[in-house]
């Protein structure tokens, strides 16, 4: 996900500078971009930063860390597309990747350091919480609440709620890779299947 977060920061104008973990890591780098260790991220404090891990309690682990410490913003790639006034609702939130092709419609309500891969849809009143990891080609249908560090697998489809009832997705929930949720889901569990049921 680093390299992908370093692709958007390239397309929107910013230089992208990646954190090997150890000097281990750093001496493995291989890939053609400037890398340093972990332990040298303070002293870089006049420039924004991302956290470019799809592994959500990670991000979130590094996120406190670094909290008060280092500025975040949100990248988004140019191709996403949003409904009024949710491109912004994006910026102002901190460590937000918003990935190519990534569709938002209208009156969501997004958390930070959460990521929105490739062709993402996230439909009309929905509420996403902190640290969630949608997939490439997932679709959230309208009125649905996706709880803290939940994942939603790739091509998943969360079935529409109502106004008065949201379809819950619940806290550190997985959603396996092409399930198609019909119901609530609950928290700590893992989904999979069409229709999603309890796996875990």
């Amino acid at each position: 996900m680093a390299r992908e977060a370093g692709d958007i920061a390239c397309e929107i104008g910013y230089t992208p500078l990646y954190i090997a973990r150890d000097q281990i890591e750093l001496d493995a780098w291989a890939f053609p971009a400037e890398a340093i260790i972990e332990t040298e991220v303070p002293r870089y404090d006049d420039i924004p930063f991302v956290i470019g891990i799809g592994e959500n309690a990670i991000r979130q682990k590094l996120a406190q860390r670094y909290a008060n410490k280092i500025s975040f913003l949100s990248l988004i790639h140019p191709s996403a597309t949003f409904g009024r006034g949710q491109r912004k609702a994006a910026e102002e939130r901190q460590g937000v990747i918003v990935c190519a092709g990534a569709r938002f419609t209208n009156n969501i309500q997004i958390g930070n350091f959460c990521i929105f891969n490739q062709n993402a849809t996230i439909a009309h009143d929905v509420v996403v919480e902190d640290f969630v990891h949608v997939a490439p080609g997932s679709v959230i249908s309208g009125n649905v609440h996706i709880g803290l560090r939940s994942w939603i697998g790739a091509g998943a489809v969360i079935n529409q709620g109502t106004e008065s009832m949201k379809l819950s997705i619940g806290a550190d929930t997985v959603i396996g890779s092409g399930a198609v949720v019909l119901k609530n889901c609950e928290a700590n569990s893992v989904y999979a299947g069409v229709p999603a049921r309890r796996i875990k």
